[in-house]
């Protein structure tokens, strides 16, 4: 006979960058920390914001399975200043994982914000509270909480494994991830996607016409044109 799991696995220990090093990814778009990463990074497109607040912080993860918050709450119950509760439910999407009580706690002891690829609830009260909010939808329905769930380990979510200690970036555009080990390559490659935005931005207000890499591929001789 198989024992019932625990109702909990908790981490005894989650990684978190230092704060002046996750401060220097405040106010970078989405887009520019794909860019840095390589290309990727993006969560599934349909984890969208709920409210209309960017943010960065430290990952904590929970994993809740369909219909449990139990892990959530938990992870509430842990979370520090400057982390991002990170919920997964396995795509669920007939009841909310949280509403605005449990957030108002979370905001409380200082997270600044929650990604989860199911369902949240209350939005007019999340709103009210000001925490950035990243979900793949709404629904008035409530969870259980009879477990089990994990708080701390890895998850997947929104199609990407996630670990705590990872550093979360959420804009309009959506949420990107960058994992723990490559926050150092990441701030390194930044510096050059920013300085390389900044001169295109430039350019375009200035009037530019022309897409450079287009035009030499047009006058390279590796077209074939056709009468219509």
């Amino acid at each position: 006979m198989i024992d019932d799991p625990p109702l909990l696995t908790i981490a005894k220990t989650t990684p978190r960058p230092p704060a002046d090093v996750v401060a220097r990814f405040a106010n970078t778009p989405t887009s520019f920390i794909v860019d840095a990463l390589g290309g990727q990074g993006a969560l599934d497109w349909r984890i969208k914001p709920i409210t209309p607040l960017s943010m960065v912080g430290v990952a904590l993860t929970c994993d809740n399975g369909p219909a449990d918050n139990l892990a959530l709450c938990a992870a509430v119950a842990q979370c520090q200043p400057g982390d991002v509760l990170m919920a997964a439910t396995e795509g669920y999407s007939k009841a909310a994982v949280t509403g605005d009580l449990l957030l108002g706690i979370a905001k409380n002891r200082g997270a600044v914000g929650l990604v989860t690829d199911g369902m949240i609830r209350d939005k007019a009260d999340i709103l009210a509270l000001g925490i950035p909010c990243f979900a793949m939808g709404i629904t008035p329905d409530s969870p259980a909480r009879n477990g089990p769930g994990t708080v701390g380990l890895p998850i997947l979510c929104g199609g990407r494994t996630v670990g705590s200690g990872d550093i979360i970036i959420g804009d309009a555009d959506g949420v990107v991830v960058i994992p723990y080990a490559r926050i150092d390559e990441t701030l390194q490659r930044l510096d050059a996607v920013r300085a390389a935005e900044a001169k295109m931005l430039a350019n375009v207000r200035a009037g530019l016409k022309d897409v450079a890499f287009i035009d030499a591929i047009l006058k390279g001789g590796r077209i074939h044109q056709v009468d219509i």
